[in-house]
């Protein structure tokens, strides 16, 4: 079924009909004015034999090209199904301020903001790939999605907060993933978690809550450690030891079948998503189809030209 994207275009048709009524006007005054002849046979004897019907060839293929050239600007279009990948990785980086320790250079952050960026850049571009920041509390910065640049911009943007919520992370990762559409697909989509973190849970719902719901929704979790026991930070003029709760990341990831790495390498990374399988859904999209009008109107454009040639040795 066709439709027009920009319907409004279709106000360029009436100065076409208007042409059009002033070509079959003339056409009609014409006739009347060979009719005032008194002697119609004698002048069929005289003139030359006339073109008939085919004088009229040419200037109605001209005005149907510039109807078709008038529909064109309407943009017309067909739906089509194009398929859509579901799988869905998402990003979950503790932003806590004891990610600004530097016993890993340049500093816990950083290093996670760059593993992230090079991981983010790794997956098939088929895949969806969501942000979620986390210190006091869990927030999406970039829903599912297959823009990578939107991914990475946002990663590059995180800013240092109080408190680690690792659980609502994974909490949040989770509802991200449902919020992915069906498109006819069942379920929810093929998904993995990969939360990069340093510290122990201060906020929100606990970690084994967290492990349990990823586990209900059979979400592995993958988590990757940054720093080492020694790491310290300057908090409010105090100097504070972070040591990295590495037991309490390889639960999470061990409950839910996922991986646990630290300071993982991209290569590592791979089989976070390795044998996540596909979802394929399927989405409505406009196809334009207005090269196709174009083409008509040059073709009618053509034969108005070709036949006008032919038979009267003028161009229209």
């Amino acid at each position: 079924m066709i439709r027009l994207l920009q319907p409004w275009w279709l106000l360029a048709v009436l100065p076409v009909l208007a042409l059009a009524a002033l070509y079959v006007w003339r056409q009609l005054r014409r006739r009347d004015y060979a009719m005032r002849f008194t002697n119609v046979e004698l002048l069929r004897t005289v003139a030359p034999q006339g073109l008939g019907w085919r004088r009229y060839v040419p200037a109605t293929a001209f005005l149907l090209a510039l109807l078709v050239l008038a529909g064109a600007l309407a943009r017309p279009a067909v739906d089509t199904r194009e398929p859509l990948e579901r799988a869905t990785i998402m990003l979950a980086i503790d932003v806590s301020l004891s990610m600004q320790a530097d016993d890993v250079a340049p500093n816990r952050l950083e290093a996670a903001q760059e593993a992230a960026k090079q991981f983010v850049g790794e997956l098939p571009e088929t895949y969806n790939v969501g942000l979620v920041s986390f210190a006091k509390s869990a927030n999406v910065l970039v829903p599912p999605t297959k823009d990578r640049p939107a991914v990475t911009s946002a990663i590059d943007g995180l800013v240092l907060a109080e408190a680690t919520a690792t659980g609502e992370a994974v909490f949040t990762c989770l509802e991200a993933i449902r919020s992915v559409p069906a498109d006819g697909a069942a379920g929810i989509p093929p998904a993995r978690i990969v939360l990069l973190s340093d510290g122990y849970r201060t906020a929100g719902r606990s970690v084994e809550e967290a492990a349990a719901a990823a586990q209900a929704a059979n979400v592995p979790v993958s988590t990757i450690a940054f720093g080492t026991d020694s790491g310290h930070v300057d908090i409010a003029g105090q100097l504070q030891r972070v040591p990295v709760d590495r037991l309490a990341l390889a639960e999470l990831a061990e409950t839910t079948e996922g991986y646990f790495y630290e300071a993982a390498s991209v290569s590592e990374l791979k089989q976070v998503y390795q044998d996540m399988g596909s979802s394929i859904g399927f989405r409505t999209e406009p196809r334009e189809i207005t090269q196709w009008y174009a083409g008509l109107a040059l073709l009618l454009a053509l034969c108005a030209g070709a036949f006008s040639l032919l038979w009267s040795s003028r161009m229209l």
